[in-house]
């Protein structure tokens, strides 16, 4: 049970979400490469960009979770290390094996930056302080079922972006993704990260977790599908069986 004006910011995740995936679908947002443009203001260079918008993530969701009253018990000290193998690597190790020189509109990093500060506190919190993960939580199916989605997801998510920096190595410009993932769908790294956020929001099984989830669907199917789009207008060879996040569906 949500409690107090806890709450609130739990509603408004999933409010953010709403608003995000109807703004997606009318607007491609400008984080830079294919799809960076002028008229956001200000830019920084990309792996800039990544680095501070992505570190509160990692270095918030400590400080709230140590706020936390279960803050030293087994199961959330877990869930505190699943967190920190995703946004250590995105926030710290991803943006130094970028290969792109592409710039990052200041407004879009300060936008990601509010929604990670809300979603550290959302999820941290919860697993710190109103979730309740005694060690028997360990040999519940839907800590595992959780646990085995977030670890295919966050690897197919690292996969998929390697694929995609090795066709960077020789520079040229971009060029169309081949195996893995990519196999099936144009954006298998998007489609790992969703994986991962729906493993967290099964293992924690909480409107937090699903909060989460459900706001990386919304800012990320958009996304794959304008990146779908954009790889068949740009190659007229583009497979015409790759689908642009779900294999053989969407």
């Amino acid at each position: 049970m949500l409690q107090g004006p806890y709450r609130w910011f739990v509603y408004a995740e999933l409010l953010l979400a709403a608003v995000t995936f109807v703004a997606l679908l009318f607007v491609v947002a400008p984080y830079g490469g294919r799809h960076g443009r002028t008229g956001w203001g200000p830019t920084v260079p990309a792996r800039v960009g990544w680095v501070v918008m992505e570190a509160p993530a990692a270095l918030l969701f400590v400080a709230f979770y140590l706020l936390g009253s279960h803050r030293f018990e087994p199961v959330p000290l877990l869930f505190l290390a699943l967190w920190l193998v995703h946004y250590v690597y995105r926030a710290f190790v991803y943006p130094f094996l970028m290969r792109s020189g592409s710039r990052m509109p200041v407004l879009v990093m300060l936008l990601a930056i509010g929604f990670n500060t809300l979603n550290a506190w959302v999820n941290a919190r919860w697993v710190s302080e109103y979730g309740t993960y005694p060690v028997a939580w360990l040999a519940d199916p839907r800590f595992w079922l959780g646990l085995l989605l977030f670890a295919g997801g966050l690897t197919l998510n690292a996969r998929s972006d390697r694929t995609l920096r090795r066709l960077r190595a020789g520079g040229g410009g971009y060029r169309v993704p081949y195996g893995g993932g990519f196999r099936y769908v144009s954006s298998p790294n998007y489609l790992g990260e969703i994986v991962e956020w729906t493993g967290w929001a099964v293992a924690t099984w909480s409107l937090a977790g699903a909060s989460f989830a459900l706001y990386t669907i919304a800012n990320l199917a958009p996304r794959a599908v304008a990146n779908h789009r954009w790889y068949r207008e740009t190659f007229p060879e583009y497979p015409r069986d790759r689908r642009a996040l779900l294999p053989f569906v969407l």
